[in-house]
């Protein structure tokens, strides 16, 4: 039988190699959950948060097709630990499961304290054109993202605005009152946030996401937080590059549909 552990830091060895800070959120009880077949020392483990699942110990066929009760999801991406777990997906979702490539950025918690850094992302936010405004996520545009498809990953993971509020943080562009771009938090962990970025598709390649992007990395830094990054795809690095950024590596993950 799988539970959600108790004490998720129990299951904190099999994942010490992972610099992920959905897997920390889920360790630290933060936000998420970890699955496995055993409270005590369990020799595999499922990390749970939002959209994502991330696979580690000894690989386990019944863990991979195992679906949280009251999930409601129709949509996963899979993170294996290695090959053997990635095999596992394949065998049981078959076409359901997408293999894709994601990106990571080096976690450099020192880098945007470097001289000269912070004026390099005001004067990026300082561009921002006259005809739009800039603000932090408040309640009202908390409610409000909660009915948009197009940027509901900024909040999608807080079960409401206290939560938000508490632990999250971000920023959006408007255009006579309405967000049409905005980075936000995905997730948040004890000392960050895991960052997600979105513009409205009529308001792309105006450079409204570096902007954004930009003041949410100085809102962190005057909070004391990391805002970590995590790149779905090349125009993703590209983008975290010209904030200060570094890749790291890329991996493979699993879009899975009808999950």
């Amino acid at each position: 039988m799988i539970f959600a552990m108790e004490n998720p830091q129990n299951a904190e060895e099999l994942f010490k190699d992972w610099q992920e800070t959905m897997i920390w959120s889920c360790l630290q009880g933060v936000m998420g959950e970890v699955y496995a077949k055993e409270q005590i020392c369990p020799e595999s483990a499922a990390a749970i948060l939002g959209d994502f699942c991330f696979f580690a110990g000894k690989p386990d066929q019944e863990l991979v097709a195992y679906k949280p009760e009251g999930c409601g999801k129709d949509f996963m991406i899979m993170i294996p630990q290695n090959e053997e777990w990635a095999a596992l997906i394949e065998a049981a979702y078959g076409e359901k499961a997408k293999k894709v490539i994601r990106y990571a950025i080096k976690k450099e918690p020192d880098i945007f304290l470097k001289e000269g850094h912070g004026k390099r992302l005001e004067e990026i936010v300082e561009g921002l054109p006259f005809e739009y405004t800039i603000k932090s996520i408040d309640k009202e545009i908390f409610l409000w993202c909660k009915k948009q498809e197009w940027c509901k990953d900024w909040i999608s993971t807080y079960k409401d605005y206290a939560e938000y509020e508490e632990k999250g943080l971000g920023m959006v562009i408007l255009k006579d009152g309405c967000p049409v771009a905005g980075a936000s938090s995905y997730s948040s962990y004890k000392g960050g946030i895991e960052i997600q970025i979105d513009t409205k598709p009529e308001y792309r390649r105006r450079g409204l996401a570096s902007i954004s992007g930009a003041a949410l990395i100085l809102a962190c830094l005057e909070k004391g937080l990391y805002p970590s990054w995590d790149a779905q795809n090349k125009e993703s690095v590209m983008l975290a590059k010209k904030l200060g950024y570094h890749y790291d590596h890329d991996y493979t993950a699993y879009e899975i549909w009808e999950y």
